[in-house]
Formats: C-alpha cells, sequence, structure tokens
C-alpha cells in the first residue's frame, strides 16, 4: 500500500487542523492505520491509531480529548482532526498503514507515508 499524507500547516495556538492520508491498494481497508509524529532530533511517536473497521482507537495521552482518528474505507482515506493545538504539537506527521493485528503495544508499521509538517505558533 502507498500513503499520501495531507493537510499540514501553520496555526495558532487553540486552533484546528485536519490531516488526512490517501492510501492506494484495494488492501488498505483490512489494514490498522495510524499517525505519528517526529520532533527534530528524536524518534517517531505514536499520536493515534486505528483499527481496520475504526472500531477501536488509541491515543497518545499527550492528545486525547484533542485529536480524534478516523477512516473511511470507500475512500481508502484515515483523517486526524486535530483540536485545541499547541505550540508542543508542531511536529512532522507520518501516516502508516500495515496488516499487523491491531492492539494498544504493537506500535511498528511496515508502510509510511510521507511527512507534512504541522506548526503551531504560540
Amino acid at each position: 500500500v502507498q500513503l499520501q499524507a495531507s493537510g499540514g500547516g501553520l496555526v495558532q495556538a487553540g486552533g484546528s487542523l485536519r490531516l488526512s492520508c490517501a492510501a492506494s491498494g484495494r488492501t488498505f481497508s483490512t489494514y490498522r492505520a495510524g499517525w505519528f509524529r517526529q520532533y527534530p532530533a528524536a524518534e517517531r511517536e505514536l499520536v493515534a491509531h486505528i483499527n481496520w473497521s475504526g472500531a477501536r482507537a488509541y491515543y497518545a495521552d499527550s492528545v486525547k480529548g484533542r485529536f480524534t482518528i478516523s477512516r473511511d474505507n470507500a475512500k481508502n482515506t484515515v483523517h486526524l482532526q486535530m483540536n485545541s493545538l499547541k505550540p508542543e504539537d508542531t511536529a512532522v506527521y507520518y501516516c502508516a498503514a500495515d496488516g499487523q493485528p491491531f492492539s494498544t503495544t504493537n506500535r511498528r508499521y511496515t508502510n509510511w507515508g510521507q511527512g507534512t509538517l504541522v506548526t503551531v505558533s504560540s
């Protein structure tokens, strides 16, 4: 599966952005999917991920209550709605997807999209 992320940009603190990830391939609807972010000189960290049907999702503590992950399997897309953004949310965001079982602890993904930069000004 190939992934294409979009929707990053510059927003003021307290504002909102919606990231989208478009996937190619007929198997996407059976894949778990997730959003990660990466700060400079740091490893990617999981922000949120979702199972194949959308019925289960997991969020990092730092974004709970502010971010919502969703997917539309008919359109092969996964979204990350980010509200109440903070300057510390500034990072490059990546989408990921693969056929591994969804769990809160299995955070290693095999397919990655390119990053999209989110900048939150104070």
